[in-house]
């Protein structure tokens, strides 16, 4: 592997190490400048990928290079080189920011697979930073398509109204991502952002788990606990798949909504909270409001502000900023070499329609890449249901379509065989004289005589 355009610098006391480490280095293709001190390193205005810095040197520590590192616009890693004796040192200095550490004697091949990882895991880190930087919207949401432009608009104006959203879509489309960036771009952001899924709570627990309960006032109930209203007092609350709370619990949160006070279960007194509350469902509210299972003056209330997260169908170029995305976290977060995705693969996911949109996709990828043997993600890897996907449905317009003549030549042919040749019949049949029946025979070569 060339390492051509990376930077290497080496802060080593030693001359005979020093000459041995920019050798061996610079026979595997990098740059590099050596120093003796890190002095004379700090002199210079050059900047590095890697450091390579033995940690006892005359004057300042290679250890103190870490509070320098993190004082830099881009960081280089530092590879820090110890005697036994600073083994201990040298752990810590890991925990503090350092890639890696070897100890004396160096071992050379060693050394060069650390640098290759060392450099290749920084390669990764600034490519997912720079395609964040390119592709992410608000709150990191990635997409660039122009319903996901019309989402962040969307976002940046409701985030500065201080009101109730209800935030509209289907599974696994994002809608907790844009709840988090409406938090974010809000006046709200340096304050709590709570988040809870109402169909995961027993509806016996949900009042107790927003409301809070005092100590005794139900079994098992030990100790006095805050609900999520008090925990996200000044912030935002998300109530994810709203459409799931009793109806018992939407009258106390349109209370709230209303009023902005809460009263802890078994408590007399009520508390004054400021909380904003976001609602999600992917569920239909208006159909339950006329079914009888959700409030009508909540819906009202809670779509003051509302906000629909496009699916993933509609948003068919956003699905390799995803694709790249998904496989730039994988490379940071596990040991896997991951590089890219075939063609053929792309091809397959760009005609698959996901139902389960972003999520479903994150989970293909995530199989894919467990499945892939060589680092490129092949079609072959992805689930069966992707691959062998067949849009179907759809009218195909044949090789030459057929003439109008050959259409009626056709629908003659089959009246006269539904009255056994009767052409009397058949021009009833017909709606025409039989004149116009026997010019028809004669314009496609019917020779046979009328009765």
């Amino acid at each position: 592997m060339s390492y051509k355009y990376a930077q290497l610098a080496v802060i080593e006391d030693d001359p005979a190490l020093n000459e041995l480490l920019v050798e061996e280095l610079e026979a595997e293709g990098f740059n590099v400048d050596y120093f003796d001190s890190v002095e004379s390193f700090q002199q210079q205005q050059a900047t590095y990928d890697l450091i390579i810095s033995d940690i006892r040197l005359p004057g300042i520590s290679g250890l103190s290079l870490l509070d320098w590192i993190k004082q830099q616009q881009l960081p280089p890693a530092l590879l820090l080189i110890t005697a036994f004796g600073t083994v201990d040192q040298a752990v810590d200095a890991l925990k503090k920011g350092a890639a890696d550490f070897l100890t004396k004697p160096l071992d050379i091949e060693h050394l060069l697979l650390s640098v290759q990882r060392i450099l290749e895991h920084r390669t990764v880190k600034q490519e997912l930073e720079r395609f964040k930087s390119q592709q992410a919207g608000p709150g990191g949401i990635i997409g660039q398509s122009p319903a996901m432009r019309k989402l962040y608009e969307q976002i940046e104006q409701i985030a500065a109204v201080d009101g109730s959203v209800l935030i509209l879509g289907e599974s696994g489309t994002g809608k907790e991502l844009v709840a988090k960036a409406i938090h974010q771009y809000s006046p709200r952001a340096e304050q709590p952002f709570q988040a809870v899924n109402c169909a995961g709570i027993p509806s016996e627990l949900m009042e107790s788990e927003f409301f809070g309960h005092e100590a005794g006032s139900f079994s098992g109930a030990k100790g006095k606990r805050q609900g999520l209203l008090k925990q996200a007092d000044g912030g935002t609350l998300l109530l994810d798949e709203i459409g799931e709370m009793p109806m018992s619990l939407q009258a106390k949160l349109l209370r709230v909504l209303q009023e902005g006070t809460i009263r802890a279960v078994g408590s007399d007194k009520e508390e004054t909270v400021d909380v904003r509350i976001l609602a999600a469902t992917h569920q239909n509210l208006e159909q339950k409001v006329t079914e009888g299972s959700f409030r009508q003056d909540l819906f009202y209330r809670l779509e003051t502000f509302s906000i629909t997260v496009p699916p993933l169908r509609d948003r068919g170029e956003d699905i390799e900023r995803l694709v790249r995305h998904f496989i730039a976290l994988m490379q940071q977060q596990s040991d896997k070499q991951l590089k890219d995705i075939s063609s053929d693969a792309l091809d397959a996911l760009f005609n698959y329609p996901f139902p389960g949109n972003v999520r479903e996709l994150q989970n293909a990828i995530e199989r894919a890449a467990a499945f892939s043997t060589n680092g490129l993600i092949n079609q072959q890897d992805l689930p069966a249901r992707i691959v062998e996907y067949d849009a179907g449905g759809q009218v195909q317009q044949p090789a030459a379509w057929p003439t109008l003549q050959q259409v009626q030549q056709d629908y003659v042919d089959q009246v006269l065989k539904h009255v056994d040749g009767n052409k009397s019949k058949a021009a009833e049949l017909l709606g025409v004289t039989r004149r116009t029946l026997y010019r028809w025979l004669d314009d496609t070569g019917d020779q046979r005589d009328p009765e």
